[in-house]
C-alpha cells in the first residue's frame, strides 16, 4: 500500500496558503509528519480523510482516487483527529459498538469479537464497562485509536495524538502505534520531535505549508555528524551570539542556557562537538525559513 500526494496545495478564503505544491511518498510503515502548530499538518491530514478538497494536485491510494473516490478510501481509512467528542456518560463497550455499526458490521456476533478484540489491543478491556467521562486523556486517545482501527483500516491517520498526554500515557500511546505501522500507512502528524524519532521509519518536515525536507529519520541523523556543536551559556550573553553564530536551538538546563549551533568547522569559542538528533535535523531545517527566528532567539 501507497499514498502519493502530488503538487496538493489549499488556500483558504482569509487569504492563508495552508498547503504550497505538496509531494510526497508514502509507503506501509509508520511516517512522521513534523512541523510547528500551524505549518500545515491538519489541514494536510484533513484533506487525506476526505474531509475537504485541495484547490489543486492529486492524491492516490494505490488505484483509489482519494479526492474523487471518497466512499473507497473511507471504506479503508481510519482517522484519529487532533480533538475528537465522546459521549461522557456512555461506556466504553457500547460506545465502541455503536461505532462498529455506524462502520457497517451489522451482525451481534461479528461486533462483538471485534470490539472485544480492539478493547484488549488498546488495553481498555478492563475498562470496558466504565463510562467514558471517568477516562484519563491517554485512555481517551486509545479509545479513539480502537475506533479509528474499526474495519481494518489500511490508512490510518493519528493527529498530534501525545499532545497533553503525561510521560507514562504517552510511552504506552506510542507502544500501541508503533504495533499497527506493521500492515498499514500509519501517518502520525505532530510537532513532538521524540514521537517521530522513537516511532517513524521515515519523515517530512512541513512548515508555512511547504515540505521543507523529506527522509528517513537516522539518515538524516547522520549527515549532521560533525556540525552540532554545543556551550552552556549565561542567559544575557545570548544577544551577542545570536548575532556571531548559526544558532538553531537554546534550552534550559539546571537553570543555565545550553545553545546548539550550526557549523562545518570548529568555531571555537568555547564550543564544544555533539552527536547531533533529530531534534537538531529539525531546527536545522527550520532555521532558514523562519524569518524572525534569529529575533526571537535574542528576546
Amino acid at each position: 500500500m501507497t499514498l502519493q500526494i502530488t503538487n496538493v496545495s489549499k488556500t483558504y478564503p482569509n487569504g492563508v496558503e495552508a498547503l504550497k505544491n505538496v509531494t510526497l511518498t508514502i509507503p506501509n510503515g509508520m511516517y512522521g509528519l513534523l512541523g510547528p502548530n500551524g505549518a500545515g499538518k491538519s489541514t494536510l491530514m484533513r484533506t487525506l480523510a476526505t474531509l475537504q478538497q485541495p484547490d489543486t494536485g492529486s492524491i492516490y491510494l494505490d488505484e483509489i482516487n482519494v479526492l474523487t473516490q471518497q466512499q473507497e478510501v473511507r471504506q479503508t481509512l481510519g482517522y484519529l483527529p487532533q480533538e475528537f467528542g465522546l459521549y461522557p456518560n456512555a461506556k466504553a463497550e457500547d460506545l465502541l459498538d455503536y461505532f462498529a455499526v455506524l462502520k457497517g458490521i451489522t451482525t451481534r456476533a461479528a461486533r462483538k469479537e471485534v470490539v472485544e478484540a480492539l478493547l484488549k489491543q488498546t488495553n481498555l478491556w478492563e475498562k470496558r464497562r466504565q463510562k467514558l467521562g471517568s477516562f484519563s486523556g491517554g485512555m481517551k486517545q486509545r479509545f479513539g485509536v480502537a475506533v479509528a482501527l474499526l474495519g481494518n483500516p489500511k490508512l490510518l491517520i493519528v493527529d498530534e495524538p501525545t499532545a497533553g498526554l503525561d510521560p507514562a500515557e504517552r510511552v504506552r500511546f506510542l507502544n500501541l502505534l508503533s504495533a499497527l505501522g506493521e500492515n498499514s500507512v500509519v501517518i502520525l502528524s505532530t510537532h513532538i520531535v521524540e514521537d517521530v524519532s522513537e516511532l517513524c521509519t521515515r519523515m517530512a518536515i512541513i512548515n508555512k505549508g511547504q515540505i521543507l525536507q523529506e527522509a528517513e529519520p537516522l539518515k538524516a541523523v547522520e549527515q549532521l555528524h560533525g556540525m552540532i556543536w554545543r556551550r552552556v551559556i549565561r542567559k544575557d550573553e545570548l544577544p551577542g551570539l545570536v548575532q556571531e553564530y548559526n544558532i538553531i536551538s537554546t534550552k534550559l538546563l539546571s537553570g543555565r542556557t545550553v545553545i546548539h549551533i550550526y557549523s562545518e568547522e570548529n568555531p571555537g569559542n568555547g564550543f564544544e562537538l555533539v552527536a547531533p538528533d533529530l531534534e537538531d535535523v529539525y531546527f536545522t531545517t527550520m532555521a532558514g525559513h523562519i524569518g524572525n527566528y534569529k529575533s526571537e532567539l535574542a528576546r
